[in-house]
């Protein structure tokens, strides 16, 4: 009877441990499924409902925000210059978003990728160059910076400055500055293309590649580092929370990272207009282009060699084609110099190593592929030629034909370096493995 009384307790208390451990388990996976929820669910619901959103009028028409009474609020000019671009052929209006003390980064930019007197001299293309701030926000520091920047625009004729406290949370006022600005003072440009003021812009590349659009008489374009099907932040703890108040969706329209994009005129002129329409509340500016332009039926391009938020690997493959690299400051010059004049280049890179690579064929023999490595790591456009192609080893294919700097992957290398960008992947040779 004891024994059966002591089996009998132990059961009772593996039973009530079970118990314990389940509710403890169901109690953690509630404390953290918020979280995990918001992330995983909301990403979920916006791949689900991104081509309602992007694709359907009703839709479109709900995107269109209810107006304040006050309408599209209105700032009075600080600082201007109405004549920059009177009777002039603009090929690119650039507007460069940035703050009131950030003055050695307009410095460096007058003096690398924004220098109108360069581009018109070296690349035969008329551009201007615009700074666009509100008033500092801190006003300790207001009166004394103000005065700063009237002086530095007196040096320079190059900011735009309305009366609204520059922030985070203003965002969508300036952006709301450089459509109205291009709208009514410069409404003739080819392109405009907005920049934040920490990356670099490979010039060269940008102008040659604007010129063969306007020779072509392209309209209705818009290209940069897309964002597809991206989710509102429902989270009232970051700073790019959105309630649902201010945008129901699940997902927002296509659009491009702020950090650089470029449109055609007559879309900077269609996304004006849209804009007077739609509430300036939502203050991520870069979605709010995206409502504007999914209001008038623009699309945007995705072009690999704009880097969106992220920054360029340093790879002369891929800074021979780039277009835009995120989060320069202290290397812009260096990088400008690279661009403009490679034989005097600065970088100080050390030299990039050529990784020797042995494969095993699926006929069993052994294969020494670093000739072929050196080849494509030292020169990968000469195997544009056909008659500089090597002859391939069997299972090998080539990206020639692409459009894009050739490669030679096996089809027995790791998932990871195949993608639809072959150039992109020369500088991770070092990375292959077999599989």
């Amino acid at each position: 009877m004891d024994v059966r009384m002591f089996v009998s307790g132990r059961r009772v208390k593996k039973w009530q441990f079970i118990q314990l451990f389940a509710t403890c388990f169901v109690l953690s996976l509630m404390f953290f499924w918020i979280p995990i929820d918001n992330h995983i669910v909301s990403h979920m619901k916006s791949y689900s409902y991104r081509y309602l959103i992007n694709s359907y009028n009703f839709v479109n028409d709900s995107l269109s925000l209810k107006r304040s009474e006050e309408g599209v609020p209105r700032y009075q000019y600080l600082i201007n210059h109405e004549d920059k671009c009177q009777m002039q052929d603009v090929l690119l209006l650039l507007f460069v978003k940035t703050a009131p003390e950030n003055y050695n980064r307009r410095s460096a930019i007058r003096k690398t990728w924004g220098n109108e007197k360069y581009v018109c001299s070296q690349l035969n293309a008329n551009i201007k160059t615009l700074f666009v701030l509100g008033t500092p926000s801190d006003p300790l520091i207001r009166e004394r910076l103000q005065k700063r920047l009237v002086w530095e625009d007196k040096m320079y004729n190059d900011i735009i400055q309305q009366d609204f406290a520059d922030s985070f949370y203003n965002l969508t006022l300036k952006f709301l500055l450089q459509f109205s600005w291009a709208n009514r003072f410069c409404p003739h440009a080819k392109f405009l293309m907005t920049a934040d003021d920490d990356i670099f812009i490979h010039m060269p590349n940008l102008i040659e590649y604007l010129q063969s659009l306007e020779r072509i008489g392209v309209q209705d374009f818009w290209v940069g580092r897309v964002h597809r099907g991206a989710p509102p932040v429902r989270d009232k703890r970051s700073k790019y929370y959105v309630s649902y108040e201010m945008y129901q969706w699940p997902a927002y329209p296509d659009y491009t990272a702020g950090a650089a994009y470029v449109i055609s005129g007559d879309v900077a002129a269609k996304v004006y207009e849209a804009s007077q329409t739609l509430n300036s509340s939502l203050y991520i500016d870069d979605v709010f282009m995206g409502l504007c332009a999914n209001k008038i039926g623009i699309v945007p391009q995705y072009h690999v060699f704009f880097s969106g938020e992220g920054k360029t690997p340093y790879h002369p493959c891929i800074y021979e084609k780039m277009m835009t690299s995120h989060g320069h400051v202290e290397d812009l010059q260096d990088l400008w110099t690279d661009a403009t004049d490679p034989k005097d280049s600065s970088l100080g890179r050390p030299p990039l190593p050529t990784p020797s690579l042995k494969l095993v064929l699926r006929s069993g023999l052994m294969t020494d592929l670093t000739p072929l490595i050196k080849i494509l790591w030292t020169d990968p456009v000469a195997l544009s030629s056909p008659g500089n192609a090597p002859s391939l080893p069997p299972g090998w294919y080539s990206c020639l034909g692409t459009g894009h700097n050739p490669s030679f992957p096996l089809s027995g290398i790791s998932p990871h370096f195949l993608s639809h960008q072959c150039s992109l992947n020369i500088y991770r040779l070092d990375e292959l493995k077999i599989v």
